[in-house]
């Protein structure tokens, strides 16, 4: 049973502690993208170089792309492979795409990642359950369970005042959101529900067709 928080400094943190740094492929290719755009815009309009430049633009493209879908088909893949449920923080993407980050949040691609765990959940008979975006899961000590208020983002570690313990800010709400989805499902089936295990299929971690 797994739960995991998914952020930018690292794409997810899982609740065992596991670390998945993110591959920020937009970021990666915004050079060459930048120059050929440019190249683009310098041809004729309605000439043949202005097509093929809009072809390579589009190639472009659609190549961060399908390394975006490949690499999220490897890693939910490997997660519901893994565990027997699955719980994740519904977040605002739409809200945080308005924001300075808003560049950063479309290269991460949360919401076709959170998809593809739900649809794969239930495929092969997980648990998949989404945390109210509310939860005060960043601020609430997962060891005592008390509660001391938001922090600045640029806060990633601190001290909870009532137990003493030091909290890491993405692996303590990784923790609050398996708290509290157990808690969500307990309270759905009448118990905890244990569903037979069977194995993701391989061939959903596969690279996609045009991905270079």
């Amino acid at each position: 049973m797994r739960n995991l928080i998914l952020g930018l400094t690292a794409f997810a943190v899982l609740s065992d502690g596991t670390v998945v740094k993110s591959p920020q492929f937009l970021r990666r290719a915004e050079r060459k993208l930048r120059r050929v755009q440019r190249a683009y815009a310098r041809k004729a309009k309605g000439s043949r170089n202005k097509e093929k430049s809009r072809v390579r633009l589009a190639r472009t493209h659609a190549r961060v792309a399908n390394r975006r879908a490949n690499f999220h088909h490897q890693m939910s893949t490997r997660i519901v492979r893994e565990n027997q449920a699955v719980y994740v923080e519904d977040l605002c993407v739409i809200g945080l795409a308005r924001a300075r980050l808003a560049k950063s949040v479309h290269d991460a691609g949360w919401a076709a990642f959170t998809r593809m765990l739900e649809y794969k959940s239930v495929r092969y008979g997980r648990v998949f359950r989404k945390i109210g975006r509310f939860e005060p899961t960043s601020q609430r000590c997962s060891t005592c369970g008390v509660t001391d208020g938001p922090k600045p983002l640029h806060i990633r570690q601190w001290t909870c005042a009532a137990c003493g313990t030091v909290l890491d800010r993405d692996l303590n709400a990784a923790k609050n959101i398996v708290a509290l989805g157990r808690r969500e499902t307990q309270n759905a089936c009448g118990g905890d529900v244990r569903r037979e295990k069977d194995s993701a299929i391989a061939s959903e971690a596969g690279t996609l067709r045009g991905a270079a």
